[in-house]
C-alpha cells in the first residue's frame, strides 16, 4: 500500500476548536482515517469500495441514532 501522507480534515468533522476531526487520506486502492487528536495512533483502512459501504453504513446509524434522540423530547 502507498504511503498515506495527504491527510486532509473530514468535511463532516465538525466546526469550532476541532475536538471532533477525523482526517482521510486517499489513495488509488485504499482509503484511511484517523483521529487528528492523535495522528501516529490507530488508523483505520478501507479498500475504496468497502470505505462506500462503511459511509453508508455509519449514515444509516446516525439516522437512527437522530430519531431516537427526537423521541426523548
Amino acid at each position: 500500500m502507498d504511503t498515506l501522507d495527504n491527510w486532509r480534515k473530514s468535511s463532516y468533522s465538525g466546526g469550532g476548536d476541532g475536538n471532533s476531526c477525523v482526517e482521510v487520506s486517499d489513495r488509488r486502492t485504499h482509503i484511511a482515517i484517523r483521529d487528528s487528536k492523535t495522528p501516529t495512533r490507530a488508523t483505520l483502512t478501507f479498500p475504496t469500495g468497502a470505505f462506500t459501504h462503511f459511509i453508508a453504513a455509519l449514515q444509516a446509524t446516525s439516522h437512527i441514532s437522530d430519531s431516537r434522540e427526537s423521541d426523548r423530547w
